[in-house]
């Protein structure tokens, strides 16, 4: 009996270790990935004051921040070989966290105590909530650790679980794109529900290829397999169409909405997919299944705070800056504000595009009556 147990022991316990070391890989990728966006985004608001045209590769801090997203992105894929994928997807709420206090950093607004407050009372609220969401979702998530060799893997792919589960995607999905090509129904939700469609596929096959090098690496090659190219393949055809579909979305809504209702819908999806593909929640008791859902719901209260809290873009004004200096009109030169082309229903300024009208001709003003007028309005200020 105590020979059974020291086994058990010694089975659960690498499996803990695993939890860890995935767990903070996907900490330390967030945090990578986070500085990096806005080590790279400093480096074009600098590019953006500055005089003359110069492209941002040609600034070292640029580069640096690609090298930071490029390391980050590596301890994500390198996370998922770890910790099961229902702990690590979750921790995307990292980011969201350093990009607030970074953002808040990078400000150097100077604030009076109570003001100060007032304005990040609910940011604080948020980082509050969501870290404590994380703490629970680690403590009690799932702690499968199955070796996901390629004969593994097949077995999951064929299993019926997963294949109905994927014809129901696979129909959500062509609906949903459906409306949205052909019934022009930019809604960000029906965006959103195409990025996690594909979201979900996505960190099927991250962990599939990220388990199956980490088993090369330890001497059971796995390239061999036609099931580790599929998976590869699969992998990059999902990370850009996910792409795609977030760049639509940015363009049509404000990036704290977005960041929000992403993480929500990703992570859902990407729990599901870790139930049904991998059987995560198999072996888990209900106690810590819920105190699993009660740690993801903090999590998404608290990303809602954070970016609820965020500055909106204002809402386009049609005017043109005028410098009245000596009473001539002018545009301000290159380093002020310079007012944006937009294509909507404005052409530019506070002229409504009309290009359908036809153009009326103005009339000749002949020089006489020029010359009359002219000293009537000097009569008028004499």
């Amino acid at each position: 009996m105590e020979g059974l147990n020291s086994a058990q022991e010694q089975l659960e316990t690498p499996s803990y270790t695993d939890n860890l070391i995935g767990t903070l890989l996907a900490i330390f990728g967030n945090l990578l990935v986070s500085i990096s966006v806005s080590v790279q985004k400093q480096s074009h608001v600098a590019l953006a004051g500055a005089k003359g045209a110069r492209q941002c590769y040609d600034t070292g801090t640029w580069w640096c921040g690609l090298v930071l997203m490029l390391a980050g992105e590596g301890a994500l894929f390198a996370a998922y070989a770890y910790a099961p994928l229902s702990v690590v997807a979750p921790l995307s709420a990292v980011s969201v966290i350093t990009s607030s206090i970074l953002g808040f950093l990078f400000l150097r607004e100077k604030w009076k105590l109570k003001e100060f407050l007032k304005r990040y009372i609910f940011t604080f609220l948020g980082c509050i909530l969501t870290m404590g969401g994380m703490f629970l979702f680690v403590m009690f998530g799932p702690n499968s650790h199955e070796p996901l060799n390629a004969e593994n893997l097949v077995k999951h792919l064929i299993g019926w679980p997963f294949l109905l589960y994927l014809l129901l995607e696979i129909i959500t999905f062509c609906l949903v794109l459906y409306f949205y090509k052909h019934r022009h129904a930019h809604y960000l939700a029906l965006i959103l529900l195409l990025v996690a469609l594909l979201g979900s596929v996505t960190v099927i096959t991250v962990k599939a290829v990220s388990a199956m090098l980490l088993l090369s690496v330890q001497g059971s090659l796995q390239f061999t397999y036609p099931i580790f190219y599929v998976m590869l393949v699969c992998m990059v055809a999902t990370v850009v169409f996910q792409a795609s579909f977030l760049t639509q979305a940015s363009h049509l809504y404000d990036s704290s909405l977005i960041a929000c209702a992403n993480y929500v819908f990703s992570t859902v999806f990407a729990i599901g997919a870790g139930a049904i593909f991998y059987l995560e929640f198999n072996h888990e008791d209900v106690l810590h299944i819920c105190m699993f859902l009660l740690g993801c719901a903090l999590c998404f209260v608290g990303v809602f705070l954070i970016t609820k809290n965020k500055k909106k873009t204002k809402a386009f004004e049609p005017y043109v800056t005028m410098d009245m200096v000596k009473a001539i009109p002018r545009i301000h030169h290159v380093g002020c504000a310079v007012q944006p082309d937009y294509n909507g229903s404005f052409s530019y300024g506070a002229l409504v595009n009309n290009d359908s009208v036809t153009p009326v001709n103005i009339p000749v003003v002949k020089q006489e009556n020029l010359y009359i007028v002219n000293c009537l309005i000097l009569s008028h200020y004499n």
